[in-house]
């Protein structure tokens, strides 16, 4: 690899991948770290030296996706829901550590770039994104536009309540019952742990028993293998999501709503409850204009995205905005 790259960093609520990218998307390195709260410049700076070191091309922007409130000029964190990043100017501080140019912007609108860009959105001009992995993410794509609102905070779909009785969302959100509170990996932890308390005999019943974490991976791939019990806590979130996905539908009519994130590995387990939910409550005509598709890139559409923002920085793409 000797042609020019940039380094995408996806800093997710529990991990961060950052890799090193070409001008054809190709990734050449990827740096894994845990997310550590109290650390987190410390964590990307690590990872994005690791990328660097791993290749011999020049490197010659940083982009980031955050899961929190950003000011795009500026690169400020605004405020951040599992981390305590309010009022940081993330961007400044890594391109000092870094001694590179470095772009910062909201996870999901970056995996928005990537997905309308190169993935699962592409040719579409109105278009949602929900990342959905330790929380959800929302990037909005209006007329080829990214909808950012007054002061940038637009694009929390993830709080959009479902139902008003609901539980406590977590993090520092102030409200009860989110959509982030039924549908991310959490929520599937917990739901699968209920159907192996519930159902002892099945494939989870017999992993609980038998001493092992219910996880959220561990629910995907006994669902994958066929276990029921596995298979119906998948299909409660994906009933929990098309509820929220209806009111998504209803209010900004999108031709394509992609799903990314951790979760986009149970695939159609979450997607068909959720598309029958749409199909059944959703307004005509936006319900049956509507496409519901995995995210093209899987979990690194945040990551390659930060990297199209980078080369935008380095003035080799254009910005949608």
């Amino acid at each position: 690899m000797t042609d020019a790259c940039v380094i995408g960093v996806d800093l997710g609520g529990t991990k961060l991948l950052a890799g090193t990218v070409d001008a054809q998307l190709r990734v050449h390195h990827r740096a894994y770290r845990l997310s550590r709260p109290d650390a987190v410049v410390e964590t990307i700076v690590e990872a994005v030296e690791e990328a660097r070191q791993a290749t011999r091309a020049e490197v010659r922007a940083v982009g980031v996706g955050v899961p929190c409130l950003v000011e795009p000029a500026s690169g400020v964190a605004m405020a951040c829901n599992h981390f305590a990043l309010v009022d940081v100017p993330l961007r400044d501080l890594l391109a000092e550590r870094l001694g590179l140019p470095v772009v910062v912007d909201n996870d999901a609108t970056a995996a928005l770039l990537a997905e309308f860009r190169y993935g699962a959105a592409r040719g579409a001009r109105n278009v949602i994104v929900l990342t959905i992995g330790t929380g959800v993410g929302g990037g909005i794509l209006a007329d080829g536009r990214v909808v950012r609102g007054a002061t940038g905070a637009a694009g929390e779909l993830g709080h959009i309540v479902i139902d008003a009785a609901g539980p406590p969302c977590p993090g520092n959100c102030p409200n009860h019952g989110c959509l982030e509170a039924f549908v991310s990996g959490p929520a599937l932890a917990r739901e699968g742990r209920a159907r192996a308390e519930a159902e002892p005999e099945s494939g989870l019943g017999r992993a609980l028993a038998g001493g092992r974490d219910v996880t959220g991976p561990l629910v995907t791939e006994l669902a994958h293998d066929g276990d029921p019990a596995a298979r119906a806590a998948i299909a409660t979130l994906g009933h929990h999501l098309g509820i929220g996905m209806t009111s998504l539908v209803n209010v900004f009519n999108p031709e394509v709503i992609v799903i990314g994130g951790g979760l986009v590995a149970t695939g159609d387990l979450l997607l068909e409850p959720a598309r029958a939910i749409v199909a059944e409550r959703a307004l005509i005509p936006a319900r049956d204009q509507v496409r519901i598709v995995p995210a093209r890139f899987g979990d690194e559409s945040g990551m390659l995205g930060a990297a199209a923002m980078a080369f935008e920085a380095a003035g080799d793409l254009e910005s949608i905005g």
